[in-house]
């Protein structure tokens, strides 16, 4: 393990916008917990689709995108404040 020190442009919490040394953007740090929490989603989603659920695969699908918008939206808002480049 090493110890570096990174850039934090929001608070700690979960989904943190942070920048390590050596990149020129800025990344969202996940938690594992949340992170297992979108594996499992993304995991429902396509057991749906194989049962061929298509209303039930939409709605999982719609919680999902809501989801990663929201964090991607924070992303680009953090960015936004402090007057960073977006990767994208």
């Amino acid at each position: 393990m090493e110890r570096v020190e990174a850039e934090l442009f929001t608070d700690g919490g979960n989904d943190a916008v942070v920048r390590l040394p050596g990149r020129r953007f800025a990344g969202v740090l996940i938690q594992g917990d949340t992170l297992r929490i979108l594996s499992a989603d993304v995991a429902e989603l396509v057991e749906l689709c194989a049962a061929s659920d298509v209303e039930e695969a939409r709605r999982a699908a719609c919680l999902l995108h809501e989801e990663i918008g929201a964090k991607l939206q924070r992303y680009i808002d953090t960015l936004d404040a402090h007057e960073e480049g977006r990767p994208f």
